[in-house]
């Protein structure tokens, strides 16, 4: 497990740091820069700054791993209203990643009272001011997050930024994502990073509406999702097709305790049995229509 890893600091190209997982052989954000990621693929969508003159303001952050979209998220909210109050749950599994990251000073970019709060989380999961009460609960977030449904927590917004589906499908199921669907308010907003076909399935078999948000650093978009249609811009036709595919075969956890291996084999037999049309050729599809 990630625990005994070694944690190096991996430069980004917007000058931000972030680590690579020798488990997930995959890095904590993309390499062309956490920071920007934070902001651009969580902040921006999810439209904080908008949503700051509503207090308090429910947060929800599903993998919290270094902590740079809670940063991002508590300076852009502060920025346009120093007295919004924010109730916070964040949900790691690792609780080191955190103290990693503070031990290398990786998130010197934002405030000083970001860091010493992001500081506190790190080392006592708690934090209750006047304008912040957060809980950091680190555990297996398949195990979290019917505790966090159970409080009555509703969120405002939900960052959901786990490994990708390929290397962690035990939080891109539609089980998990059901739970996770209903920690949100009817017009509340999640925002990830992915775009593929099974989380963007599992979205919606949660319940949930999707649409693009703007590609950041690579061509690919990632995925606002909300209960209200009317507040998300409509997929395109490439996208909606995408959508008929093998590859929107979800991945699925029916009690929520499957290895990573059982769930992707549950889901190759799903796709091998189906009668959905082979992704190649939605592929082969739309690449001769971009040659036209």
């Amino acid at each position: 497990m990630i625990h005994n890893e070694e944690l190096t600091p991996q430069l980004t190209a917007d000058g931000s740091f972030t680590f690579f997982s020798s488990e997930f052989g995959e890095l904590f954000h993309s390499h062309f820069g956490a920071k920007q990621e934070a902001e651009c693929k969580f902040v921006e969508p999810l439209q904080l700054r908008k949503k700051a003159a509503t207090s308090p303001l429910f947060l929800l952050d599903i993998c919290y791993g270094l902590g740079y979209n809670t940063a991002a998220a508590l300076t852009a909210i502060w920025e346009v209203n120093p007295h919004c109050k924010i109730e916070w749950i964040g949900l790691e599994f690792d609780q080191r990643i955190p103290q990693v990251t503070l031990e290398y000073n990786l998130l010197s970019a934002y405030p000083n009272y970001i860091q010493e709060i992001l500081k506190e989380l790190a080392e006592n999961h708690r934090l209750k001011t006047e304008l912040f009460n957060a809980n950091l609960i680190i555990d297996d977030a398949r195990n979290t997050i019917s505790t966090v449904y159970n409080s009555g927590f509703k969120a405002d917004g939900i960052f959901l930024d786990p490994f990708s589906p390929a290397h962690c499908p035990q939080l891109w199921t539609v089980e998990f994502l059901t739970r996770v669907a209903q920690c949100l308010k009817p017009q509340g907003h999640l925002a990830t990073y992915s775009c593929s076909a099974t989380a963007r399935s599992a979205l919606i078999q949660a319940g949930l509406h999707i649409a693009s948000t703007p590609p950041v650093g690579r061509r690919t978009p990632g995925t606002l999702a909300s209960f209200d249609p009317s507040s998300l811009p409509p997929l395109s036709p490439k996208e909606l097709e995408h959508l008929q595919t093998r590859a929107a075969v979800p991945y699925r956890d029916p009690n929520l305790s499957d290895t990573a291996e059982m769930i992707i084999l549950r889901r190759q037999a799903e796709q091998d049995t189906c009668t959905l049309e082979p992704t190649s050729h939605w592929k082969k599809r739309w690449r001769s229509e971009s040659i036209l």
